[in-house]
């Protein structure tokens, strides 16, 4: 009998030729999953698996996984306000963990005997999928024909033409990537510390130039109501917002980071309701948690979001993140105004029951109604104790 081995096959040139190629060359019986994390439309999707039956495969499973994803990904990095270097919000990285969260679930299923997935050599997703299939299903040997063999896309090519496999082998001027929390694009612009992606190549065209009011509601910290409209789950939130922004062109950048395996990168994206969602969220947060809840969140925020990024979704400490995370949430509820223009955004203020900021207390600048001119000299007095101490000795000293 032919050994089981589930393939991720997204229909492109890469995981085509691991279809052929495992089962052709290598002898597999092929069994092969897309996991949709909000890049696919179901005509795609149909698509995706007729070439797969195309390719040979003895099964295809398409996973509507965008909900998931939401639930066991997106929400923290939302709650977290995560931006990796304060730019980026993850959108290629994050998928691919829960998309190999699936596969390896896929193999559990079928009682398959190898995995394999189409990642090079020279990139992060590598690192991800191998990763998660090492601890969700260790006793899998993992196959990575692209990588294994160091193939160029000439060769990719050769080998399924010498098939009569029919297929787009033109390569597009910019590779995209489309997922529920953002677009990321590659092109010639990206392989150097110079040069923009330019307008043309951008997979949303900038249509809308007036701007316009938009209020955004949070409950807990998950964007549920838009314009006064609940949507039923946030992805639905999430997606509409999309549609609103993303024509102004927000949301656009290049970010430039450390990779797992070691050397700088850059990749262009496009996320107009990721980036909108994190500084409105974040400004709520500012309205409604204490000082130190802030300053711990950042922190934690930040280890989580490089954790995220390096593929360690696994990670105990992950789930303990988590927790807190979702502990900072209970008071995160209001309403966000945000002005769209295009390329930019301006947060107008926030309203909610939480709010911190109340004139019962007293007003920044203007009035102190819980303290006395008396109290405050105490105060400082005492918090500058130990400061003065210090330069007294060093005075005397003439350090």
């Amino acid at each position: 009998m032919k050994k089981k081995i589930v393939l991720g096959f997204s229909g492109g040139l890469d995981t085509s030729y691991c279809a052929k190629y495992l089962s052709d060359t290598l002898g597999y019986e092929v069994h092969s999953i897309t996991v949709n994390t909000g890049g696919f439309s179901e005509a795609e999707t149909r698509q995706i698996q007729e070439h797969a039956y195309a390719l040979g495969v003895t099964s295809h499973t398409t996973v509507d996984a965008v909900h998931d994803y939401y639930n066991r990904i997106v929400r923290f990095l939302v709650a977290g306000n995560v931006l990796r270097n304060g730019t980026y919000p993850l959108s290629v990285s994050a998928e691919r963990l829960v998309q190999a969260l699936h596969i390896a679930e896929h193999v559990t299923r079928l009682k398959a005997t190898a995995v394999a997935h189409g990642s090079t050599g020279a990139g992060n997703d590598q690192v991800r999928f191998d990763l998660v299939f090492r601890i969700m299903i260790p006793e899998a040997e993992i196959v990575t024909p692209i990588r294994d063999l160091n193939l160029q896309r000439s060769a990719e090519i050769d080998y399924l033409k010498s098939h009569a496999i029919e297929m787009n082998y033109q390569k597009a001027e910019y590779s995209i990537n489309t997922g529920l929390w953002g677009t990321s694009v590659g092109g010639k612009e990206t392989l150097s510390s110079l040069g923009m992606i330019p307008d043309d190549a951008w997979p949303t065209p900038i249509t809308c130039t007036q701007p316009q009011t938009v209020q955004l509601g949070f409950e807990e910290g998950h964007l549920t109501q838009i314009n006064g409209v609940a949507y039923s789950h946030p992805v639905n939130a999430i997606q509409a917002l999309q549609k609103l922004a993303g024509p102004y062109g927000i949301g656009r950048d290049i970010h430039i980071g450390d990779t797992i395996i070691g050397i700088k990168g850059r990749v262009a994206f496009e996320a107009a309701a990721p980036v909108v969602i994190i500084k409105a969220h974040h400004t709520l947060e500012k309205h409604v948690l204490s000082k130190d809840q802030l300053l711990l969140k950042d922190q934690l925020a930040a280890w989580y979001g490089t954790w995220l990024h390096d593929g360690r979704i696994l990670d105990p400490v992950m789930r303990d993140i988590e927790a807190f995370l979702v502990s900072t949430q209970h008071c995160v509820t209001g309403t966000v105004h945000v002005e769209l223009h295009p390329r930019t955004f301006v947060i107008l203020g926030i309203e909610s029951p939480f709010d911190l900021m109340n004139t019962t207390f007293g007003t920044y600048g203007e009035q102190n109604t819980l303290w006395t001119g008396e109290d405050v000299r105490g105060f400082t007095r005492i918090m500058a104790n130990s400061g003065m101490i210090l330069q007294h000795i060093k005075n005397q000293n003439n350090t």
